[in-house]
C-alpha cells in the first residue's frame, strides 16, 4: 500500500469517527448547542478541553519554534501552561458558579451593561477570529502534505469538515468529537516521538531522552546540537535570551491570554457543579501535560535531524566541525522526505553558488561571514517552513508509513478541534449576545438555533478566507490572539469576580484600553493592513518600543486595562448594592448557580 493510501486511511477514517460522534450528539436545544446540556463528566470534559486547548499551535507549531529557537523559545511553554493554571483556578470554578452561556454573558450582567456586553462580544470575536487564522494554516500544511494538495484546498477541505460536525453538533457534538481527537492527537504526537528518541539516545522516554546521550557522538544530546548548529552561525540551542524584559512580557501574555481565551472558559460552563470544574481542570492539565512534557524533546530532536540530514558528517564523532560543516549533502543526493515536501513548497532550495549542494547556515549572523565567505557559500539555500517539522519527523527518522499517516491524523485532529471551539464561541457570541440578548429578546429557541448555525457558518468562511492570506506561521498568529484576549478580556473576568468596587464604566473603558492599545502596537509594527510602499515602521527590535515585541504588548495592553479600569471606577458611582452580592455570592461556596439561580 502507497504512503498516500495509508494517509487517506487514517484521516479518512478520523474524519468518520467525528462526523459519525456529531450526528449521534447533535444538539436538540439551545443549551445542547452552548454547553452540551450542562451534563458533560469531568473527566471527559478534562480531555475535552484539552484537545480544544492543544490547537495547530501545539502540536505542529511549539516544536518548530523550540526547533528553531531551542531555549529562548520556551516561553510558549512556560506562558501556555502557566496561563492555564490561572484559568483553572481563578477563573473556572467561579464562571461556572455564575452559571451562564458565554463570557460576554458573564460581563453583561456582572457590570450591568449592554455595551460591556457588546464591547465584550467585540474583544472576543477579534481574539477568536486571529486565534482561528493559525488553526485553519496548520490545518492547511497538514493537508497539503498528506493528501499531497495544494495548501490551498487543504484549508477548504478543513473548512468543510469543521462545517459537517461543528454547526450541526454545537457544544455537545463538538464535546465528544473532541474526546476522540484529543486521543488521536496524543496517540500520533507520542508515537513518533518515543522512535526518535530511541533512535537518537536508546532512551524511550522522549522528556528523558532530551537529557541523554546522543548515541552517534557520545556527547550529551544538547550539547551535541549546540555544537552542530554554532558551526552553522546559529546560535547555541540552549542559549539565554538577550532581551529579558521581553522575554517576562511575552510569557505573561501567554498566561493572562490563556485564561482569557472564551473558547476555553465555555468549556466549564458544560460540567453540571463547580466542584466539577474544579476536577475538569485537573483532568486537563494531565492531558496537557501528556503533550507538553513531550515538545521539548521533539523539538530538539527535529533540530538535530534537520541539520544532519544536510550535513551528515556531523552526525557521528566530530574532531573538526568546521571540516565537516564544508561537506553538505548533495542536492541530488537528497533524501526523500525533502523531496516529497518540497512538493508543498514549504521546503525550498536555491542553489545560490551552483555547487549542487545544500547550503544551510545562519547568513544573517554577521560574525559567520567571513567563515561562510571562505567556504565558498553565498547565502543559506534551504528554506524550512517552522510548521512541518513535526509532522516530517516520522518521515526524517525513516519510521513505518503507519506512523507517517497516524501523524498526519493527529496534525489535523488537533487544527480541528480548537477550530471548532473557537468557531463555537464566536457563533454564540453573536447569536446569544447580540441577537438574543440585545437585538431580539424575543427571538425563539428554534430562531436561536438557526442564527447560531447561521453565524458559525459565516465563520467559518471568514476563517478559512484569513487561514489562506496568515499574517504568519501557526505559532505566531496564536501567540498574537493570545495577547489581544490578556489585554481585553482577562482583567474584566478577573476583576468581575474579584473586585466590588470595579462599576461598568471602568470595565467598558479598560477593556478598550486595553484592546486599542494592543492593536495599534500590532498593526504598528507588524504592518497587516498598511498599503505596501507606504512608510510603515519595520518590524525590527531596534523599532520596538523598549524592545516589546508586538507579540508581547498583551500584558501591557492588560496593564493598562486594569489601571483604566480601577481609575475610572474609583472615579464614579459604586455598582448598586444587588450587583456587589452578586459579586458576594460567586466568590464564596453556596453551591453551583447561586448567583443567578442556574
Amino acid at each position: 500500500m502507497s504512503q498516500f493510501a495509508i494517509n487517506l486511511l487514517f484521516v479518512g477514517a478520523s474524519f468518520a469517527l467525528y462526523i459519525g460522534i456529531a450526528i449521534w450528539a447533535r444538539a436538540g436545544s439551545t443549551k445542547d448547542f452552548y454547553v452540551a446540556g450542562g451534563g458533560v463528566h469531568p473527566v471527559t470534559n478534562g480531555m475535552a478541553t484539552a484537545a480544544d486547548w492543544m490547537s495547530a499551535a501545539s502540536f505542529i507549531s511549539m516544536a518548530g519554534l523550540l526547533a528553531s529557537g531551542g531555549y529562548a523559545n520556551s516561553t510558549f511553554l512556560m506562558g501556555w501552561t502557566g496561563g492555564y493554571v490561572i484559568l483553572a483556578m481563578l477563573l473556572a470554578p467561579y464562571l461556572r458558579k455564575f452559571g451562564k452561556f458565554t463570557v460576554p454573558d458573564f460581563i453583561g450582567d456582572r457590570f450591568y451593561s449592554k455595551t460591556a456586553r457588546l464591547v465584550a462580544v467585540v474583544c472576543l470575536i477579534v481574539a477568536s477570529v486571529t486565534y482561528v487564522i493559525g488553526q485553519m494554516t496548520g490545518a492547511g500544511v497538514a493537508f497539503s502534505r498528506f493528501l499531497e494538495v495544494p495548501n490551498t484546498a487543504g484549508i477548504w477541505i478543513a473548512a468543510a469538515i469543521v462545517f459537517l460536525y461543528a454547526v450541526f453538533g454545537g457544544m455537545k457534538g463538538i464535546t465528544y468529537t473532541q474526546v476522540a481527537q484529543y486521543i488521536v492527537l496524543i496517540i500520533a504526537y507520542t508515537i513518533p516521538a518515543v522512535f526518535i528518541a530511541m533512535q537518537l539516545t536508546g532512551n524511550p522516554i522522549p522528556m528523558f531522552g532530551m537529557f541523554s546521550t546522543h548515541t552517534e557522538s557520545g556527547l550529551p544530546l544538547l550539547e551535541k546540537l549546540d555544537d552542530v548548529v554554532n558551526a552553522l552561525g546559529f546560535r547555541d540551542y540552549t542559549a539565554d535570551v538577550d532581551n529579558k524584559l521581553n522575554m517576562v512580557l511575552f510569557t505573561l501574555s501567554l498566561m493572562v491570554g490563556t485564561a482569557g481565551l472564551p473558547h476555553v472558559i465555555i468549556r466549564f460552563f458544560t460540567v453540571p457543579r463547580v466542584a466539577d470544574a474544579r476536577w475538569s481542570a485537573g483532568w486537563a492539565l494531565v492531558f496537557i501535560a501528556l503533550l507538553y512534557l513531550t515538545a521539548p524533546a521533539v523539538g530538539s530532536m527535529a533540530r538535530l535531524n534537520l541539520m544532519t540530514t544536510v550535513y551528515p558528517e556531523m552526525a557521528g564523532q566530530v574532531e573538526d566541525y568546521e571540516a565537516a560543516a564544508g561537506d553538505a549533502i548533495l542536492y541530488e543526493e537528497r533524501p526523500n522526505w525533502v523531496r516529497t515536501w518540497e512538493e508543498t513548497g514549504l521546503i525550498t532550495f536555491t542553489d545560490k553558488n551552483d555547487d549542487g549542494r545544500i547550503q544551510f547556515y545562519n547568513d544573517g549572523n554577521e560574525a559567520f561571514a567571513d567563515t561562510a565567505e571562505a567556504r565558498g557559500w553565498e547565502g543559506s539555500e534551504l528554506t524550512v517552513n517552522n510548521d512541518i517539522l513535526v509532522l516530517a519527523n516520522p518521515e526524517i527518522a525513516n519510521l513505518p508509513g503507519w506512523v507517517i499517516g497516524l501523524i498526519a491524523a493527529g496534525g489535523i485532529a488537533a487544527a480541528l478541534s480548537t477550530a471548532a471551539g473557537l468557531l463555537l464561541a464566536i457563533s454564540s457570541a453573536i447569536s446569544h449576545d447580540l441577537i438574543r440578548s440585545m437585538i431580539n429578546p424575543n427571538i425563539t429557541e428554534k430562531g436561536e438555533m438557526l442564527a447560531a448555525r447561521i453565524s458559525m457558518a459565516g465563520a467559518i468562511l471568514l476563517a478559512t478566507y484569513l487561514g489562506l492570506n496568515p499574517p504568519g506561521f501557526a505559532a505566531q498568529t496564536v501567540a498574537l490572539a493570545f495577547g489581544i484576549a490578556g489585554a481585553s478580556l482577562f482583567p474584566a473576568l478577573m476583576m468581575g469576580i474579584f473586585s466590588k468596587r470595579v462599576n461598568n464604566k471602568g470595565a467598558v473603558a479598560g477593556m478598550l484600553t486595553g484592546l486599542v492599545l494592543t492593536l495599534l502596537y500590532i498593526f504598528t509594527y507588524l504592518g497587516w493592513f498598511f498599503v505596501p510602499g507606504t512608510n510603515m515602521l519595520p518590524n525590527t527590535p531596534d523599532n520596538w518600543i523598549l524592545g516589546i515585541s508586538p507579540l508581547s504588548f498583551g500584558a501591557v495592553g492588560a496593564i493598562f486595562n486594569f489601571t483604566v479600569a480601577y481609575l475610572v471606577s474609583n472615579a464614579t458611582e459604586e455598582p448598586p448594592q444587588e450587583i456587589q452580592d452578586l459579586v458576594e455570592s460567586v466568590r464564596y461556596p453556596k453551591g453551583a448557580g447561586t448567583a443567578t439561580g442556574h
